[in-house]
């Protein structure tokens, strides 16, 4: 990946491509940096990594920016995400990161959202840089909050009836639990 990196920058040198040079000028620097702190040669998954880092921080730069009101800024780091997110691996679409998400949830009996944690957990050691966690888990509270509304439907209902019950002067069929 490395020498890959360095080739693209001196192509971008040479094709006068100035966004592109100084976002890979920038991440060549970062793994520079990362290299010297660990004092050996990176491997793929920490520079896979480092890249999931720069590309975090740039979202979390887009959205500052555009809560700013900065659409110029914003621009920029979009353009910037976009040179780095080529370098990454090809993401799960939404489609199938819900279809894993709910064999997950069958498989494991995960029902509620205090479940979240371990159901990412398992997420990520399955496809691990292959999902964007934070997309992740808006789709699995997504899940959760149906399989919770479904269960709370169903115990207004039950609910319901046996207030019916209490209000006709019958005794109720089951204890009321809260």
């Amino acid at each position: 990946m490395l020498p890959r990196l360095e080739d693209d920058l001196k192509v971008a040198l040479k094709a006068g491509q100035k966004r592109r040079v100084s976002t890979l000028r920038l991440l060549l620097s970062a793994l520079k940096n990362e290299r010297i702190h660990l004092q050996r040669e990176l491997t793929g998954e920490e520079i896979e990594a480092a890249i999931r880092r720069a590309v975090k921080q740039r979202r979390e730069a887009i959205e500052q920016y555009g809560l700013g009101g900065r659409p110029d800024l914003v621009a920029a780091e979009t353009e910037e995400l976009a040179i780095l997110e080529a370098y990454l691996p090809r993401s799960l679409p939404d489609a199938e990161l819900e279809s894993v998400l709910r064999a997950i949830i069958q498989a494991k009996g995960f029902q509620t959202a205090r479940d979240a944690g371990p159901l990412m957990k398992e997420l990520m050691a399955q496809h691990k840089g292959r999902v964007d966690g934070k997309r992740a888990q808006e789709i699995a509270r997504r899940q959760q909050a149906r399989v919770d509304t479904g269960k709370a439907r169903h115990a207004v209902v039950a609910l319901h009836r046996s207030f019916a019950r209490l209000v006709d002067g019958a005794q109720p069929e089951e204890p009321i639990r809260g």
